[in-house]
């Protein structure tokens, strides 16, 4: 089993409720979207070039991303591409809006995933693994391809082992919640 695998199927054991999936195509983008608004206000130069934290937090994603998987890798430049101007355009809002826009998107998302959540009645997957927050995204991207039929043979290794990775984590819930309440 690839990395990538092992950890889309880790990530996947704790969303496999269609209407959680779908709450994560709308909460993830707005989550993404609101920390590269909050990073990219902050701003410095490096050899006469213009840095921000936005720009760092996406290379460092990128390169993640890409050492997991190449198509998935690049798919995640072309998408962060595409979200970072606008990242930057409300980074440069007043500060007072700035922080009302950024915090609106990221609380927004937020409840959108916990709604997900709600009705896979399971915890988000960062709560058990802080890995969950980086791969959330590439978990979107990687849904949204098998959606529209490509990398079907990806798919059923991660579905195979989120499958076994949820029957593990119901039983041994189950297991301890029994145990715990034989022992006064």
């Amino acid at each position: 089993m690839t990395r990538l695998e092992s950890l889309l199927g880790q990530y996947a054991a704790y969303h496999l409720d269609r209407k959680n999936v779908f709450s994560h195509f709308i909460g993830i983008p707005l989550i993404v979207f609101s920390i590269l608004c909050f990073a990219a206000k902050a701003q410095f130069t490096v050899a006469g070039y213009s840095i921000d934290l936005a720009m760092l937090l996406i290379v460092a994603s990128v390169i993640y991303y890409l050492s997991l998987d190449l198509i998935f890798g690049v798919v995640m430049a072309v998408l962060f591409a595409l979200i970072y101007q606008p990242a930057t355009q409300v980074a440069a809002l007043e500060t007072s809006s700035w922080v009302l826009v950024s915090a609106g998107f990221f609380i927004v998302g937020w409840i959108i995933q916990f709604i997900g959540h709600y009705y896979e009645k399971k915890k988000p997957a960062f709560v058990d693994d802080l890995v969950g927050l980086a791969i959330g995204p590439l978990f979107v991207v990687a849904e949204f391809i098998f959606l529209i039929g490509l990398r079907k043979k990806l798919e059923e290794k991660v579905l195979v082992r989120a499958k076994q990775l949820r029957y593990d984590m119901d039983h041994k819930h189950v297991n301890h919640s029994s145990t715990s309440t034989q022992n006064p």
